[in-house]
């Protein structure tokens, strides 16, 4: 019997967790805007240095809720860019189950699950070389669904290379 824990995908990680192995910096907002623009560091890029990714926010004069942005941003570049080893039996998982009501993905891009749930859908589709049919049967929604969860990110425009590259035809 194999007792080994599958791995866990870094957007999985609480984000106490997360941040900690990363590095935060402060930034000015650059460019034009006059008296309006940015004139203390309230940007925060927060890079993740086990992999290099980053996740960047500076549009609001609120550095916390810059932070909080540049958290979620970190979080779907990392469930964009990292797949993991799992195997195919570990698919779905009890927490992707959980989030499906009747072949329907029920999660916004704004709730915490979201980036988890895009990079346990990017390994899937890996494994069965983007192929939508069997991606969305081992995860037990619909092919509409899916196209629907992955338009929510750049999910949808990394799925149409892979599949070019595949030689299969881009989504629609």
């Amino acid at each position: 019997m194999n007792d080994k824990k599958p791995s866990t995908h870094p957007s999985e990680l609480e984000i106490e967790v997360l941040l900690k192995q990363c590095e935060i910096k402060r930034t000015r907002g650059q460019g034009p805007g006059g008296q309006h623009r940015n004139k203390v560091e309230t940007g925060i890029v927060i890079k993740d240095l086990k992999s290099g990714i980053a996740g960047r926010a500076g549009e609001t004069r609120s550095q916390d809720t810059n932070q909080k942005r540049s958290i979620d941003r970190l979080r779907i570049n990392l469930a964009l860019a990292i797949r993991t080893d799992r195997k195919i039996e570990e698919f779905p998982s009890e927490r992707w189950k959980s989030r499906i009501s009747g072949n329907r993905i029920t999660v916004s891009p704004k709730h915490f699950d979201f980036a988890w749930m895009l990079a346990e859908s990017l390994d899937v589709a890996k494994i069965f070389e983007f192929d939508l049919t069997q991606v969305a049967l081992r995860l037990g929604v619909s092919k509409s669904q899916l196209i629907k969860f992955w338009k929510l990110s750049d999910a949808f425009q990394l799925i149409n290379h892979e599949r070019t590259k595949q030689g299969l035809k881009p989504l629609k």
